[in-house]
């Protein structure tokens, strides 16, 4: 009976896919086990528990702790060496970078004096510029986009977002 031949030596085939799924599996952990129990508070008295401001964290969190476990499996199973592998990381222009880190900045730091639809609107409006979007009507999209997520968080959700400066 023969072995089959690696191209690499040692148990890991991709270190690149088990640092990142290490990385998002401790900031997963941190989340679930320090950032939602000591930080997120909850009402005494709730008529269901999916309206617990801790549910979202946690779904979210548990995802996360999953998702980064399966990119650890997959790191030691899947050999990542081929040149016409599509998860390779194709690095992109550092304008590109620097509008998106700009979008996050905006939308953090306008958040509370413009509000959620305002600031959603010029954030999306950036990562558009960022990724070139050569169609007009796609545009229209950074408008919709947070008012729809907005009426989702606050009306559905009942989480108590400041909606517009006025």
């Amino acid at each position: 009976m023969s072995t089959p031949v690696h191209k690499r030596g040692g148990p890991i085939r991709d270190p690149g896919d088990v640092l990142a799924g290490v990385v998002l599996l401790i900031a997963s952990a941190i989340l679930l086990f320090h950032l939602i129990p000591n930080y997120i508070g909850e009402p005494p008295i709730l008529q269901n528990p999916m309206m617990s401001p801790r549910w979202l964290p946690r779904i979210v969190g548990w995802l996360l702790l999953g998702f980064s476990a399966l990119l650890i499996v997959q790191g030691l199973l899947v050999d990542n060496t081929d040149k016409e592998d599509g998860r390779r990381i194709e690095k992109g222009p550092r304008r590109r970078f620097a509008l998106m880190v700009v979008a996050l900045l905006v939308y953090v730091t306008l958040f509370e004096a413009l509000g959620a639809v305002i600031s959603g609107i010029l954030a999306t409006l950036i990562l558009f510029v960022a990724h070139p979007v050569r169609t007009w009507w796609v545009y229209g999209l950074a408008i919709v986009f947070p008012v729809v997520v907005t009426f989702l968080f606050v009306k559905v959700m009942n989480v108590p977002l400041p909606v517009m400066p006025f």
